[in-house]
């Protein structure tokens, strides 16, 4: 294993600084891996502009695919209890599950109040590798982490851990169900991986979004039906398009992913009566909207807000792409591959939004 590694460090918005520490050895419980690579996420962008509502500073990144280096006394299974080596291909769940707080004792792992604990902590602080745009990353103890099955694309494989694992626990909480319509507002990696998911339980998608380059990409994925909000401008014109598509009813469900306040207050206009509406998009406080809490009632929507997911999800996803990684093109979702010594080239295109996806290789 190398003596030192390197690590990207935030210290204020949009600044970066790459640094250079000792690898250390693991804590019983914890390993040691090496970065095969890092995907740059939403939440990345979020934290790099300085708008995450609880990360400030600290070493970036969480989408990820490891490779083990060093296992810490008494680890020899992931936590589905498969055996785990030295060399194996390893996705980590970004926070910790500590057990202990008042959400993990009612059943509330997702809502861990100790989740990020060590996510984005200064590297001064050691192990120093809290984060994944680094060459290596710690895994703590109580820190949920599967092995990758032989029939997952590691290419495709680090993007688990967040959008898909984060989809699948909200439509299961949503309640969704086979025959159910599901309108999706927005096409970003959640809305694909929301297209995916709600098509493998029989449901039929819509989808509401105004770039080419996600239009084109959802209807890949297999949507059902495309509202251009280019061509439909208003929120009564898509209200109006999306009851077009369901014989004057409205949606099952709707799934708001586009992060922006005003498609939550129009969410509930595209749903029928007694619909569910599932929140993720919007996840930074102190952002709002005109919202008609009169209409909700009249129409007795039951809205669903999530944050993560319980950690076990991660298998779930990984077993998902296992199974249909051949069937959606999540090959394609990755655009651009960078070094990590261009870290800020990454950020910046993924901002621009001139790369869909990118990923860091660390260790090539």
């Amino acid at each position: 294993m190398a003596s030192t590694g390197t690590l990207i460090y935030l210290d204020e918005p949009e600044t970066v600084q790459t640094r250079e520490y000792e690898v250390p050895s693991p804590e019983p419980g914890a390993l040691v891996t090496e970065v095969e690579r890092a995907n740059v996420c939403g939440s990345e962008l979020h934290i790099w502009r300085g708008h995450h509502p609880e990360v400030k500073e600290g070493v970036l990144g969480h989408e990820v695919l490891c490779r083990v280096s060093e296992l810490g006394e008494g680890v020899e299974t992931d936590y589905a209890d498969e055996p785990i080596e030295e060399g194996d291909l390893i996705a980590p769940v970004y926070y910790i599950t500590c057990q202990k707080c008042s959400s993990c004792l009612v059943g509330d792992f997702h809502l861990c109040q100790n989740a990020y604990r060590y996510w984005a902590k200064s590297p001064e602080e050691p192990p120093h590798f809290h984060g994944t745009f680094a060459t290596h990353y710690y895994v703590h103890p109580d820190q949920y982490f599967y092995k990758v099955p032989e029939e997952v694309d590691p290419g495709i494989a680090a993007g688990a851990n967040c959008a898909l694992s984060q989809v699948m626990f909200g439509l299961d909480e949503t309640g969704i169900e086979y025959g159910d319509t599901v309108v999706i507002q927005g096409a970003g990696g959640l809305g694909l991986n929301a297209i995916a998911v709600a098509t493998e339980r029989g449901a039929e998608t819509i989808i509401i979004e105004g770039v080419d380059g996600r239009i084109q990409r959802a209807e890949e994925f297999g949507v059902d039906h495309t509202i251009d909000f280019r061509e439909y401008d208003t929120p009564e014109a898509r209200a109006e398009r999306v009851h077009e598509l369901t014989d004057g009813v409205g949606a099952d469900v709707g799934v708001e992913v586009a992060g922006v306040p005003e498609a939550f207050a129009e969410g509930i206009h595209l749903l029928r009566d007694g619909g569910r509406y599932l929140e993720m998009g919007n996840v930074n406080p102190g952002h709002s909207a005109d919202f008609d809490p009169g209409t909700l009632t009249r129409k007795a929507i039951d809205i669903t807000a999530v944050v993560r997911y319980d950690p076990w999800y991660l298998r779930k996803a990984l077993d998902f792409l296992a199974d249909n990684s051949e069937k959606y093109p999540y090959a394609d979702l990755i655009d651009a591959e960078f070094a990590l010594t261009d870290v800020e080239e990454a950020l910046a295109k993924s901002d621009s939004r001139d790369v869909t996806r990118a990923t860091l290789l660390p260790n090539r």
